[in-house]
């Protein structure tokens, strides 16, 4: 239980960091910070599901 928690954690703290890059990024009129975001999730979305792949 404790090593499916140490896996999962910070896939979601960081598909979070990303949607708040994009929601700030919106409010501050910055589009660089908002690919950034979009990166983020991108990357953590590829990262899982090749994880997925491997089991």
């Amino acid at each position: 239980m404790k090593n499916k928690l140490l896996y999962w954690i910070p896939k979601i703290l960081t598909l979070l960091l990303g949607g708040f890059f994009i929601i700030f990024g919106g409010y501050d009129d910055s589009p660089g910070l908002q690919g950034i975001g979009l990166i983020l999730i991108i990357a953590i979305i590829v990262v899982i599901i090749r994880g997925q792949k491997k089991k």
